[in-house]
């Protein structure tokens, strides 16, 4: 009976620690520093800052990685729990082309599919570095519909955001890393880059001059708009690069596939009114003719473009690690049930045994 009693007290410290203990991921960080050497930015010129995380989950080999923004957030605007863009969470935008401006920054995973498009790339254990710049205080972010909103840092708390990239959620990776606005330079001095910037979407150089003249903020007028896509690489489930001329230098464009079957953007079309980007296509669209769309608002013709799909040759399945669930190890469960049977065995040899001395 002793040696039944021993052998309970052992297999119940060895079950009930990890009933209660569940491998869990740390939350990323990160860590911010301005030209003063704080997360500061300045209210009418362009500040860059140095972005560095640490403590990232890092998925070796996986698809995409972290998209590093400027921008405001509300309560809720993780995309892990149903956070949307222009709704829930607000950011400059910019081009996904590894050649922005650098209102915003891609980060892959190492050994990523998507390595040569990103401006850095995640370390093994979760590190990474870029330079962010923020063109002022004042910014207008877009949804994925194309609607607008004005966001001012100097009413509300802007900052750093950080979340999956290539429409993978990860809440590990999602982060917000408030910034403050000051002035950080006089008036009379140049700033870093030499000239006063304003926010993405309004004019970037001087006032538009007379008509049919070149000018920041206004149409090219040398070329019409087109669009045009890489149509070799038109098939489902693929990466379709795409590039568009004549537009209006300076202004935000988003991208649309058919009657909104797939999108992405906005894009900030460059001072000579192109821009650049790639649009992912969905795995289970149709074969044929599809049509893609410029849609920029305010009434501007926007060009598209007619183009053939060739169907997806087998689905692939993204090499990501969960993120989401209950937290339970599968080893660490087994091992449980496996405890259990033999605590229970072990209950009934000690009930047999009294039995036995009773009678």
């Amino acid at each position: 009976m002793r040696r039944a009693a021993v052998l309970i007290l052992l297999l119940a410290g060895l079950v009930l620690p990890v009933t209660v203990t569940a491998p869990a991921h740390a939350q990323g960080r990160v860590t911010v520093t301005g030209p003063d050497g704080g997360a500061v930015v300045d209210p009418t010129y362009a500040t860059t800052l140095t972005v560095r995380g640490s403590g990232f989950q890092a998925v070796q080999g996986g698809h995409g990685g972290v998209y590093v923004f400027f921008g405001h957030v509300r309560d809720g605007w993780r995309p892990s729990q149903g956070g949307r863009t222009g709704e829930d969470y607000f950011y400059v935008p910019d081009s996904e082309s590894r050649d922005n401006q650098g209102f915003q920054q891609f980060v892959s995973f190492p050994g990523s599919d998507t390595s040569s498009s990103a401006q850095g790339t995640m370390s093994r254990a979760g590190a990474w570095s870029v330079t962010l710049t923020v063109p002022g205080a004042v910014f207008e972010a877009f949804d994925r519909s194309g609607g607008s909103r004005s966001i001012d840092c100097r009413e509300v708390t802007c900052g750093v955001i950080t979340v999956g990239a290539h429409g993978v959620s990860n809440a590990t990776n999602e982060t917000f890393t408030p910034v403050r606005v000051e002035e950080l330079y006089d008036a009379d001095e140049p700033t870093a880059a030499g000239e006063p910037t304003t926010v993405a979407g309004a004019e970037l150089t001087e006032p538009p001059t007379e008509e049919g003249e070149e000018s920041a903020g206004r149409r090219t007028r040398s070329m019409a708009a087109a669009l045009e896509v890489d149509r070799e690489s038109a098939v489902a489930g693929h990466v379709l690069p795409f590039s568009a001329v004549g537009l209006t230098a300076g202004r935000q464009y988003s991208l649309v596939l058919d009657d909104g079957v797939a999108g992405a953007g906005p894009f900030v079309a460059s001072a000579d009114g192109s821009l650049t980007g790639v649009l992912t296509l969905p795995v289970d669209l149709g074969p044929g003719t599809h049509v893609l769309r410029l849609w920029a608002g305010g009434g501007e013709e926007a060009p598209e473009v007619s183009f053939a799909v060739q169907p997806a040759a087998a689905a692939v399945v993204d090499p990501v690690e969960p993120v989401a669930g209950d937290g339970r190890d599968p080893g660490a469960v087994l091992l449980v049930v496996a405890g259990a049977l033999l605590l229970g065995l072990a209950l009934l040899r000690l009930a047999l045994l009294v039995r036995g001395r009773r009678a």
